[in-house]
């Protein structure tokens, strides 16, 4: 914790990860022997974007591609096997496209409409009346997390300074006039924002739209609801923040299973390689979607998630969503692996199973928050809803990481033998934290609605570390940039614990909500002033 906030440059990270003379020259040579003569670099010539034809890639790699066809009808083209020269396989990590037809989900679920804010039987509203006064099971607003979470009352001392971002993939793309009617509201004073948020497209992503969706747009389906959501959620709770949108597009490698037989994965390495780019990025960074890990070929989460690393490295902080899921979605029958021996198991996700991000789980009700869960059933607004429960796990990808081994073991060992062989037991463990994710007041397609997922819980708490780092550079000090080895040290004190609820999923009820540090809701969710205590920054 020494070093802990000592951020280093653009240039200084360049060098660090620059790969050596003798791999660049072996690389290189490969290339021209084999006819490619067209390529560029990344920023720290990690990566070489080489361009060639189909046929040039087949002798390249000694391989033949074909024609996939997915079953909306989307194709695209991959082969099942390649490979290098043996000489090549310490100086390569990965290329592609390959053999991956990985596909993604946003992590949000069931979009409501509603005309009134009816209330489930049984729910019991908070009993602190400052919160009760602002905060009703449906929908739940701005007004409310700011208030429940204690930043209401913050006045932000260096916006110009202090930046947020978000991303976006799946041709998704916040449309502005919804945030404009969401933001008059739930926080007037931010309408105009909806209008002037920085919109960055990388690699045909679909910048932020300025007129309303049209009848065409709505029927083709939802390409909107979750970067409205992000956009909806930051704007409101960091206003007079800069906030940029980063819509991603091209498709990443992918392995399918039974979850996700599609190619719906983000194109994860194509974003980060462009920020890492970049000179200015904002401080703080929410990504609300993921992929059942084992869809994600394990050189690429690995290559990917060292990426994350240097973001981390350079005070960028990554939050992103656990998932809908659970320990594995709602089907038994899918929590198998993908390995051609269909073995019962889990299903972590990627990227919250990486150790250099900061994974945001959900949770429900005020006083006390308890871990997101729903069964599937006839919803607040009277029409069905699908299952939803805060995503669980442990990764099967990635070692736990030094920072965890202080609770996770502990935790591991209370289990008592519970759900062994379903889940690695030297696995980083997922979420870190929780928020709120149940029936977020919402506007898509200028309507009135709620939407739920962690997918909502990950753009609050970035919202809130956010406003943490403008206190913090108030103070002439360094962002928090990657979360997880303060927070496990000292900064879990400034959040509540949760203590009731368990993971659910496969068909069963698994993990249980503890005491301390868990796999369904981390360390809890924040306290905003005794961070700034804990940051001695009040």
């Amino acid at each position: 914790m020494k070093r802990y906030g000592q951020h280093l440059s653009f240039e200084h990270i360049n060098e660090l990860v620059a790969p050596k003379e003798e791999t660049l020259d072996l690389v290189h040579e490969w290339l021209l022997t084999n006819g490619v003569k067209e390529f560029s670099y990344s920023e720290a010539k990690d990566w070489i974007n080489i361009y060639i034809d189909v046929s040039s890639a087949e002798s390249l790699l000694d391989t033949k591609y074909s024609v996939f066809q997915h079953e909306d009808g989307s194709t695209l083209v991959r082969t099942s096997e390649w490979s290098l020269p043996e000489h090549l396989h310490e100086h390569i990590d990965t290329i592609q496209p390959t053999t991956s037809f990985m596909r993604t989900k946003t992590q949000s679920v069931d979009y409501v409409q509603f005309k009134d804010h009816p209330t489930p039987p049984g729910y019991k509203p908070p009993t602190n009346e400052t919160i009760a006064k602002v905060c009703k099971f449906f929908p739940v607003t701005i007004e409310c997390f700011r208030t429940l979470y204690g930043t209401i009352n913050y006045v932000q001392k260096v916006p110009g300074l202090n930046k947020i971002g978000f991303n976006n993939y799946l041709n998704q793309t916040p449309i502005r006039p919804d945030v404009a009617k969401f933001l008059s509201e739930w926080r007037p004073e931010a309408e105009h924002t909806a209008y002037t948020f920085k919109s960055v497209s990388i690699d045909g992503g679909l910048p932020a739209q300025d007129t309303p969706l049209t009848p065409a747009q709505v029927k083709a389906g939802d390409h909107w609801g979750e970067a409205n959501l992000d956009a909806q959620t930051i704007l409101g709770m960091t206003y007079p923040q800069p906030v940029t949108s980063y819509s991603t597009g091209g498709s990443p490698p992918f392995t399918p299973d039974i979850n996700t037989p599609t190619d719906t994965n983000e194109p994860y390495l194509t974003w980060v390689n462009f920020v890492m780019g970049q000179k200015d990025v904002p401080q703080v960074i929410s990504s609300s979607y993921g992929d059942d890990e084992q869809t994600v070929p394990k050189a690429y989460a690995q290559r990917v998630c060292q990426q994350f690393a240097q973001l981390g490295a350079r005070g960028i902080s990554l939050l992103v969503s656990s998932g809908d899921g659970g320990v594995g979605g709602s089907d038994p029958a899918a929590c198998v692996s993908n390995d051609g021996k269909n073995t019962t198991t889990f299903l972590p996700a990627f990227p919250a199973s990486c150790p250099y991000v900061t994974t945001v789980g959900a949770t429900q009700q005020f006083e006390p928050e308890v871990s997101a869960y729903r069964q599937p059933g006839i919803g607040p607004d009277g029409r069905q809803h699908g299952f939803y429960a805060s995503g669980s796990g442990f990764s099967y990808y990635f070692p736990r990481p030094s920072y965890q081994d202080a609770v996770v073991p502990a935790y591991v060992k209370n289990l008592k033998g519970a759900w062994d062989g379903l889940y690695n037991k030297n696995g980083r463990g997922y979420p870190d934290l929780s928020a709120q994710g149940l029936y977020f007041a919402y506007v898509g397609n200028l309507t009135d609605g709620s939407i739920s997922g962690t997918s909502a819980s990950c753009p609050l708490m970035s919202s809130i570390i956010s406003l943490a780092n403008d206190a913090l550079i108030s103070h002439r000090k360094a962002p928090l940039g990657f979360l997880n080895p303060w927070l496990y040290k000292v900064g879990y004190k400034g959040f509540t614990d949760i203590l009731s609820g368990d993971a659910q999923g496969c068909g069963v009820s698994a993990f249980p909500v503890t005491k301390g540090w868990d796999p369904i809701t981390g360390f809890g969710t924040p306290v905003f002033p005794e961070i700034l205590e804990i940051l001695e920054c009040r």
